[in-house]
């Protein structure tokens, strides 16, 4: 049988921006490992696979795949996924909501003169700080002095809204600029508490890249080495509701613009709201626009 795709760049607004990924809509029947096979195939960051959803309620089920494992949740593939499919339905859905192996993910579609213009997701899970690493060593994970780490704010710690991810404040732009992921040093930090990635970040954005409250970066294992990610919600997210709890602020909602990916010529913009009660996050978002890049059917051996 033909099965289709679609691939789009994601939380951006205009083509080779971004972060892209893969959308296979008609994913029934494929077994686990053909999943991860196309996965690599497609070589993204991330692929995504639309299934039925188990429960009649919900719209869909949604696999996330890198190019060499299942993951419970991720950002992009999310906010990337319901833009295809809120495209493909005769009226934008409001909403869609996705089963995936973290829990339930709300998407929210926002629309204007019946056209898809920016999707958002809530976070499947609360906040969670898993453990600590030194400033040294994340320093030494990103090729930085330990000067080059804040820590006033908060240390290197790892993070989870739904996949984890150690995240780290810098100094400075030049300092986020100049790092670069030492394969010796990930191997000797990670993995920790579920992450084998480090998020990295700073207050320090010039006048140039305004307006973002942010600009970050993002190191991962890939399949052969370590690569960068131009765009990485689920940590965006995770961040984002770290600084929110941080803040003083009871209650209201916290928003900030977040950029990733330019230094990798990929500029991304990702918007963050995190509301709270009481003192306490009681739910996260991370959300932006996507654009549509590729679409096209393939038929595996064996298959009719």
């Amino acid at each position: 049988m033909q099965r289709r795709y679609i691939t789009v760049d994601v939380f951006t607004d205009r083509a080779f921006g971004g972060n892209p990924l893969a959308v296979v809509l008609d994913a029934v029947g494929l077994s686990t490992p053909q999943m991860q096979a196309i996965a690599t195939e497609f070589n993204f960051s991330e692929t995504t696979f639309v299934l039925p959803p188990q429960d009649p309620g919900n719209d869909a089920q949604v696999r996330i795949f890198t190019v060499n494992r299942e993951i419970p949740f991720a950002g992009h593939p999310n906010v990337g996924t319901a833009f295809v499919l809120a495209t493909l339905a005769a009226r934008p859905p409001a909403r869609l909501l996705f089963e995936e192996k973290a829990g339930l993910v709300p998407v929210e579609i926002e629309t204007e003169q019946g056209r898809v213009v920016s999707t958002e997701l809530t976070a499947p899970q609360p906040l969670k700080r898993l453990s600590y690493l030194s400033a040294e060593q994340a320093a030494a994970c990103l090729s930085l002095t330990v000067e080059d780490v804040r820590i006033d704010r908060h240390r290197p710690q790892v993070i989870s809204v739904g996949l984890a991810f150690l995240v780290v404040e810098i100094a400075s732009r030049d300092a986020l600029r100049r790092a670069r992921p030492d394969a010796a040093a990930f191997a000797a930090s990670f993995p920790c508490d579920g992450s084998d990635a480090v998020y990295f970040y700073t207050r320090d954005v010039p006048a140039h890249e305004q307006p973002r409250d942010l600009q970050a970066r993002m190191f991962h294992p890939a399949a052969s080495g370590l690569s960068e990610d131009p765009a990485t919600g689920s940590a965006t997210a995770a961040v984002a509701a770290l600084l929110a709890d941080l803040d003083v602020v009871r209650d209201g909602e916290l928003r900030l613009r977040i950029g990733q990916g330019v230094d990798m010529g990929r500029p991304s913009l990702l918007l963050t709201r995190v509301r709270k009660q009481n003192g306490a996050v009681a739910s996260i978002h991370v959300g932006g626009s996507s654009v549509k890049m590729m679409e096209g059917a393939f038929r595996l051996d064996g298959e009719g």
